[in-house]
C-alpha cells in the first residue's frame, strides 16, 4: 500500500521575524492565492491527498505543533500526526515513519515530502510520485529520489548526476528514470557552474519514495544504534507505552540527514540501487526571504512588497514584507537591493546579499526574540 509523509520539522530561522518558535515557517499564512493567504503546509499537504487516500497521510511535525497543525488541517488527527519531541534531524523523521508504516503494513512503500516547496504543475508532479512509487513497488531494493531540471548555476542546493537509464522487469528502458551515478552537496560557485554547464546533473529535490522496511534494514546497517532505538518504538507503537518510549529513545537519536545517513551510504551497497526520477518541474525552495520574494509580482523597478502599503523614491530591488494585511506603510527613498520585514514583535532590515546571515543573527538573540 502507499503511503506519503510530509516532514514539516523545519524551525525557518532564516525567514525570521515572521518564522519564530511558536510559529515555523511551515503555518505561516503567506503564501499568496488570488486574494487569500495559505500556508506552506496546507499546500504540501494538497499536493499528498492527489497521491494516497487521506488514511495513508501523515505528518512527520515538532510535537509542540500538533495543536497548531489538527486546528489548521483537520483532516490529519492525531494518529496521523508524528510528533518528535525534539528535531533529530531528516534520517531520524524518515526512520520514525518508516517504523510506524512498517509495523501497520509489511509491503508499505512511502513517499518523503517536504513542506517548504513550491511545485507547478501539478499533473506533472503527479505523475512523477506515481514512477517512483511504481519503480519501487517492483522492486524492493530501489531507493528513488527526484531529480529537477537546474535553470542556473545555484549554489543553495545539492546535485546528482545521472548515470545510466534504468529498465523494468521486461528490459525495457524507464522513461524519465535513471541510475544516480553520485550525490553532491550544495558545491562553490566554479563547480555549480560546471554541473550546470555540463547537463548531466539535476537539483536534489529532498523528496524520496522507500520501501518501509528495505529503508529500516538500511537504517539498522548504516546507523545501527539508533536502529536499536527505533525498534524499540516500534515494539511500543499502538501500545500506552507509545509517548513514554519515544520521549525516552528520541533525544538519544544521533543526528543527521537522511542523504548522509542512507543515501550516499546506500550508493556504494550492491544489494540496493538508487534511482532518480526527472521532475520537469518550476520548483521554489521557499527557505529565506529573497526565495520568498520570487512569489511576488514586482513593480516597475522590481520593488516586491506583501502583508504592508509601500512609497518607495529611486529605491530598486527591494523586497518589504509585511506580517497580515496591515495598513502601515514603509516608506524607502535611495534604497537598493533591501530586505524590510515588519512584524508586531520585530523589524528586520538587511541587505539582500546578506540574507543567509539571518540565521547567524537569529541565533545570537534572547530566547523570547526567536
Amino acid at each position: 500500500m502507499r503511503y506519503s509523509m510530509i516532514m514539516a520539522g523545519g524551525s525557518g530561522t532564516r525567514l525570521w521575524p515572521m518564522s519564530r518558535d511558536g510559529q515555523p515557517k511551515q503555518l505561516i499564512e503567506f503564501i499568496h492565492r488570488g486574494s487569500s493567504r495559505v500556508s506552506l503546509l496546507k499546500i504540501a499537504a494538497e499536493r499528498a491527498s492527489k497521491l494516497v487516500p487521506t488514511d495513508k497521510q501523515y505528518i512527520c511535525t515538532g510535537e509542540r505543533y500538533r495543536e497548531q497543525i489538527r486546528d489548521a488541517l483537520p483532516v490529519f488527527d492525531d494518529a496521523h500526526i508524528l510528533g518528535e519531541p525534539q528535531p533529530r534531524d531528516t534520517v531520524n523523521a524518515v526512520a520514525f515513519a518508516a517504523a510506524v508504516f512498517a509495523k501497520q503494513d509489511p509491503d508499505a512503500v512511502f513517499s518523503v515530502l517536504t513542506a517548504d516547496q513550491l511545485i507547478e504543475p501539478d499533473e506533472v508532479f503527479n505523475k512523477a510520485m506515481d514512477l517512483g512509487y511504481s519503480i519501487v513497488e517492483q522492486d524492493h531494493s530501489r531507493l528513488v529520489t527526484f531529480g529537477i531540471k537546474p535553470d542556473h548555476a545555484a549554489t543553495g542546493y545539492g546535485y546528482i548526476e545521472r548515470g545510466k537509464p534504468i529498465k523494468d522487469k521486461d528490459g525495457n528502458e524507464i522513461d524519465g528514470a535513471f541510475n544516480v551515478a553520485r550525490f553532491i552537496e550544495k558545491p562553490p560557485l566554479e563547480k555549480a557552474e560546471a554541473y550546470f554547464q555540463s547537463g548531466r546533473y539535476d537539483w536534489n529535490a529532498g523528496m524520496f519514495v522507500f520501501h518501509a522496511k528495505t529503508l529500516l534494514n538500511l537504517y539498522e546497517r548504516f546507523m545501527p544504534e539508533n536502529a536499536k532505538l527505533i525498534a524499540k518504538l516500534a515494539d511500543a507503537w499502538g501500545t500506552d507505552q507509545q509517548q513514554a518510549v519515544l520521549d525516552d529513545i528520541y533525544p538519544k537519536l544521533k543526528i543527521t540527514s537522511v542523504d548522509y545517513g542512507i543515501m550516499e551510504p546506500a550508493a556504494s551497497e550492491d544489494d540496493v540501487s538508487i534511482v532518480g526520477v526527472k521532475m520537469d518541474i518550476t520548483w521554489l525552495d521557499v527557505g529565506s526571504w529573497p526565495a520568498y520574494g520570487e512569489t511576488l509580482t514586482p513593480d516597475d523597478d522590481n520593488n516586491k512588497s506583501a502583508g504592508v502599503q509601500i512609497a518607495v523614491h529611486d529605491s530598486k530591488n527591494n523586497i518589504v514584507i509585511g506580517e497580515g494585511d496591515s495598513e502601515h506603510t514603509i516608506a524607502l527613498v535611495g534604497c537598493d537591493d533591501l530586505i524590510v520585514i515588519r512584524t508586531e514583535r520585530a523589524t528586520l532590515v538587511i541587505p539582500k546579499d546578506r540574507a543567509q546571515d539571518i540565521k547567524k543573527l537569529h541565533e545570537s538573540l534572547d530566547a523570547d526574540l526567536r
